[in-house]
């Protein structure tokens, strides 16, 4: 089915607070379109309400055809307990859904009374061939193993709060490969995948009929896929749609912007001037009246009146430049975006080898990384990447001394001080608020420091006070940011440290990862920062060994 949404005079946002509004969106087959803005702008809001979940707060949100089949892809994969990766599967592709309506409206054709039963499960059952949920038991097995998720029969039985975060990314994908939507929502998606799940990710969105809008952090995949960007500005209040792809976006969004400063400028030179002129001509006028007073005598009327008219010219002048001025066209000036400003806290140098393996096993379970050898130096910049599952998280670990191993040995250097942002974003977790945790890890530092530090990171009042695992995953990963500019390190290990945060503040990771100078242990997936952050070394991880490249 080809189907259309059309978001008309949008508003939206929670409590009395509005994030967007005015905002007008057509999604039409083919399209796909991407949407920015900095984190608390209402894109994941904005997903909701196109979804149906929240109810516009103005507007209207229509289908046609009004039946069609939309999926919302929210950005964590909420992990119910009990839940089985097939029962997850059939919720997020909206198959277990549809099943039970289509068993509802066949409850009702028992009543030969009610003529409306027909026509329900009619519907219903259209409904539920539509998703796929016919034939999903069959696609499902292959699909999971085609992405390394060899279950079989047991994704009937096997927990999803039984597998790896990587793990659970995968069946996420699954998930929506397996989904039969005539539009999609993705918020975040390609958190957590590694690089052969976002090019099966980036396949999918660009080969998929239906209309596509998604929310994502990573530029590479935003660049390759979408078609549109939309824009919400909360800076400004405003929000845009931009035609072309993402790096077009881009020049564009820069262009304007210049522009609008340069035209801010020169409005601001020009109504100075004028209001400058404007006062040396008052200044003049009133001098010229009390020369004249001075030296004019009393019986001087010729001198008297030549000066009293000069006045009342010096006086028309102000008015004329008054006027130039009133009439002047008002420009606003940009308002200045927020911005993830920060340095890493740098420590006294570590001893000149930072980490060092020789011949070490690290077992996990099923799982076994190595033997593995392997040398850190002080100031050494290395990259790590690999699939997800093939031990880069554990070679983190044996690196830093938090897992020792069961064969070979490890020994970590001296004076080593780590500041480390891990994929779980575990180090600010609790049910303490995010001011006495962040306090409590940061003695040094009063409540006001700590206060104030948060603020520049965008934690504000209403963040600090709440417990650290009501926060969301970028609100979290951001006061880690903050942390790590609060203490002092020598040896930093990021493990994807894009997930979660906005473009803006990504953009800003990486100029701090620039002036950094100790040694950096670099996970990630983020095509753009690999290529940006300079690396010394680059390590590939996969089924447990590790290769230099």
């Amino acid at each position: 089915m080809t189907a259309t949404l059309v978001a008309q005079a949008l508003a939206g946002g929670y409590g009395h607070r509005t994030l967007f509004d005015g905002l007008d969106l057509t999604v039409a087959p083919g399209d796909v379109i991407g949407v920015v803005g900095a984190n608390g702008a209402g894109k994941s809001t904005l997903l909701r309400v196109l979804a149906g979940i929240d109810e516009p707060q103005a507007g209207t949100v229509s289908l046609s055809p009004a039946d069609a089949f939309v999926g919302w892809l929210p950005q964590e994969h909420e992990r119910v307990p009990g839940e089985t990766v097939a029962q997850y599967i059939g919720r997020r592709t909206g198959c277990a859904e549809a099943s039970e309506d289509m068993d509802a409206a066949a409850s009702g054709l028992a009543d030969p009374d009610d003529a409306a039963a027909a026509d329900a499960y009619s519907a219903a059952l259209d409904r539920w061939l539509a998703s796929g949920a016919a034939d999903l038991d069959e696609r499902l097995p292959a699909q999971l193993a085609d992405l390394g998720l060899d279950l079989g029969d047991r994704a009937a039985e096997k927990l999803m709060t039984s597998l790896s975060g990587g793990q659970a990314a995968r069946v996420g994908l699954a998930a929506l490969l397996l989904s039969r939507f005539d539009i999609v929502l993705l918020d975040e998606p390609t958190n957590d995948l590694d690089l052969d799940g976002l090019e099966r990710l980036e396949a999918f969105v660009r080969g998929i009929r239906g209309g596509v809008v998604l929310v994502s952090h990573d530029r590479e995949f935003l660049a390759r896929c979408v078609t549109r960007v939309l824009e919400l500005d909360l800076a400004q209040g405003a929000n845009r749609v931009f035609g072309g792809g993402y790096d077009a976006y881009l020049e564009e969004r820069a262009t304007a912007r210049r522009q609008a400063r340069e035209k801010y400028d020169e409005f601001a030179d020009k109504k100075a001037d004028l209001v400058a002129r404007a006062r040396t001509q008052r200044e003049w006028s009133s001098q010229g009246v009390r020369n004249a007073m001075k030296k004019a005598p009393d019986n001087d009327k010729i001198r008297r009146k030549a000066s009293v008219e000069s006045s009342e010219k010096q006086a028309q002048k102000v008015r004329q430049m008054e006027s130039r001025i009133a009439r002047l066209d008002e420009v606003d000036e940009p308002r200045k975006e927020w911005q993830l400003e920060f340095t890493i806290g740098s420590a006294p140098r570590s001893s000149s080898v930072v980490s060092t393996l020789s011949d070490a096993v690290f077992r996990q379970g099923s799982f076994t990384l190595g033997p593995v050898s392997l040398q850190v130096n002080a100031g050494e910049r290395i990259g790590i990447t690999g699939p997800n599952g093939a031990g880069k998280s554990t070679l983190l670990r044996a690196l830093l001394g938090v897992q020792r191993p069961d064969e070979g040995s490890a020994s970590l250097g001296v004076n080593v001080q780590i500041g480390e942002i891990d994929q779980a974003r575990s180090l600010l977790a609790g049910a303490q608020p995010l001011a006495t945790t962040f306090g409590s890890l940061v003695p040094e530092m009063v409540s006001g420091e700590v206060r104030t530090l948060l603020a520049k990171f965008g934690l504000k009042a209403d963040h600090v006070g709440r417990p650290v695992d009501d926060l969301s995953p970028g609100e979290r990963t951001r006061a880690g940011l903050a942390l790590l500019q609060a203490r002092g390190v020598n040896v930093l290990v990021l493990d994807e440290p894009t997930n979660h945060l906005d473009l803006p503040a990504i953009e800003q990771l990486e100029q701090a990862l620039d002036s950094y100078t100790g040694t950096l242990l670099l996970v990630t997936h983020d095509r753009r920062m690999l290529s940006t952050v300079q690396t010394d070394r680059h390590w590939q991880v996969e089924a447990g060994r590790v290769a230099e490249r």
